[in-house]
């Protein structure tokens, strides 16, 4: 792979791309750039990684279901950042061509990630680009998934195999895919790469 045509391909779908070679750069970036806004996140290890959470609410009002406010709920949060100027996000796989392909069951992220905001600013480690939108999808349901319901200790069976198993569990976590195949139109869009492992 080499990352100066992927960041081509995402500028040809209409990105800003902008791209770091450790996670502590693309911190400082984002951390300079977005100041005084009231900004969502999606859940992601990858910001969580970054510390982007601690370092942002210093200076914006930062609304995130896995930083959620004493009292409130995971769905009243995520309904807060929907309605956010700024919103932050992670991908679960990208293509060398430049598709974002994101896994959700209750649609908090892949929702928010669509129509609504000033900007959105996809934060992706190099680890998750692949070649074709086949690999990403396969990359999203059996490493991400997978490694998603270990880590909250669902009761799917990818979480003990480590592979999709197309299941019906109620603990299920693949109940909606999203391909983005170019930017969406009237929302500024920035890919931030970084080169590293980050997220699942």
């Amino acid at each position: 792979m080499n990352i100066q045509d992927v960041i081509e391909a995402l500028k040809g779908k209409g990105y800003v791309v902008s791209y770091f070679e450790t996670k502590e750069e693309a911190a400082d970036y984002l951390d300079a750039k977005v100041d005084g806004q009231l900004v969502g996140f999606g859940d992601s290890e990858t910001l969580n990684s970054l510390e982007l959470f601690e370092r942002l609410s210093s200076h914006n009002e930062v609304w995130d279901p896995q930083h959620r406010p004493e009292g409130m709920t995971f769905n009243q949060v995520g309904k807060k950042v929907l309605v956010t100027d700024i919103y932050f996000t992670s991908v679960n796989g990208m293509t060398e061509t430049g598709e974002l392909i994101n896994i959700d069951s209750t649609g908090n992220r892949i929702g928010a990630s669509f129509f609504g905001h000033d900007k959105v600013y996809f934060v992706v480690g190099t680890n998750k680009i692949v070649p074709t939108i086949e690999d990403a999808v396969w990359r999203t349901r059996n490493i991400a998934a997978s490694q998603n319901c270990a880590r909250h200790g669902y009761n799917t069976p990818c979480a003990t195999t480590g592979k999709c198993h197309d299941c019906k569990s109620p603990d299920r976590i693949c109940r909606a895919l999203v391909v983005h195949y170019m930017k969406m139109k009237y929302t500024d869009m920035e890919v931030v790469l970084i080169n590293e492992e980050l997220g699942l």
